[in-house]
């Protein structure tokens, strides 16, 4: 019963989210005339931001108008994504999103809904995350750290960005896998913030994304794992969570909305511009040097995954978060 409910849920809200296939809204207007604005819901700097800027200018190419990044971070996502929620559906005013922000809905009860209000247009990237101590802690590998989290219950605190995003949701797995652990979570507001707090000796360790390279590339931090599926190309000798026997794999796909009800034809320009973009030598280049994997998702694909991630958040978020 239970299973046949959330085909359901999924069911319908692929259709709410294939809403994309309106009209258009005036026949043979032409699109895009001015420039457009992509809100990156998260800060400056940090990895979403790092890798969405480059699809930008790649994508500007292919449009002819400048496609201008507007970071609004806040609320694990849901500021900046919500500052599109009942705008004008006409292709000017988007928002790069993840599926943490499913999660801050079960959490946070937000204003709208995070499957129906929005448009998919494409999925372009994936997140590299890693569990990360300074270099002088006497932690040199992940089974150290959590030999040491289960020694001391509630006094090892870490920092990832937000509550319920996927940083939080996979250290609170893991820890749930490695014997159920526990330890304190503080919030932060980025990749950034969490380095500065990891490096001024305010919190244990780190869960966060690839912001934290260049720190570690630099000697000033140390990476004991990493989330992903595979081992990062620049990192070959750190270890997956998964290969260590805990089974959580983290990659947190990234992808771009519009609001709610875009016109079919708005929905294909915007999918061939940035689709166009992901071949573009400096969006290459940053997807490279933050390791993070490059995951396309056509329209149709998104409108799909992105259900289907509605209702595995909900079960994430009662299994490990209450």
């Amino acid at each position: 019963m239970r299973r046949a409910g959330i085909i359901l849920v999924v069911g319908l809200a692929i259709c709410a989210a294939l809403s994309v296939a309106a009209p258009a809204a005036s026949a043979g207007e032409a699109f895009p005339t001015r420039s457009i604005t992509l809100i990156v819901p998260y800060p400056a700097g940090g990895a979403t931001d790092v890798v969405t800027r480059p699809l930008a200018e790649g994508a500007k190419k292919a449009l002819g108008q400048s496609v201008i990044v507007d970071n609004r971070a806040g609320g694990g996502g849901a500021v900046g994504v919500g500052a599109i929620v009942g705008k004008k559906p006409d292709g000017y005013l988007l928002a790069v999103a993840v599926e943490s922000l499913h999660r801050n809905s079960y959490i946070n009860k937000l204003p709208f809904d995070t499957v129906k209000d929005l448009s998919p247009i494409m999925g372009f990237s994936g997140n590299l995350y890693g569990i990360l101590v300074r270099s002088d802690s006497p932690h040199k590998t992940l089974k150290d750290l959590l030999a040491h989290i289960k020694a001391n219950p509630g006094k090892v605190s870490y920092m990832a960005s937000g509550v319920g995003t996927s940083g939080h949701i996979a250290m609170e797995e893991l820890a749930v896998k490695a014997g159920n652990l526990k330890l304190s979570h503080v919030p932060s507001k980025g990749d950034q913030e969490s380095s500065a707090a990891l490096l001024g000796g305010h919190v244990d360790f780190i869960s966060t994304s690839s912001g934290f390279i260049p720190l570690v590339e630099a000697g000033q931090l140390k990476l004991l794992a990493v989330y992903s599926s595979k081992r990062a190309k620049k990192f070959p000798d750190v270890p997956t969570v998964a290969e260590l026997g805990y089974g959580v794999i983290q990659e947190a796909p990234i992808a771009v909305f519009g609001p709610k009800g875009m016109p079919a034809d708005i929905v294909k320009i915007l999918h061939d511009a940035f689709k166009k973009a992901m071949d573009d030598p400096a969006f290459l280049g940053a997807m490279d040097k933050f390791q993070m994997p490059v995951l396309y998702m056509g329209t149709a694909e998104l409108a799909k995954y992105w259900a289907q991630a509605y209702v595995e958040a909900g079960e994430q978020v009662k299994k490990y978060m209450q």
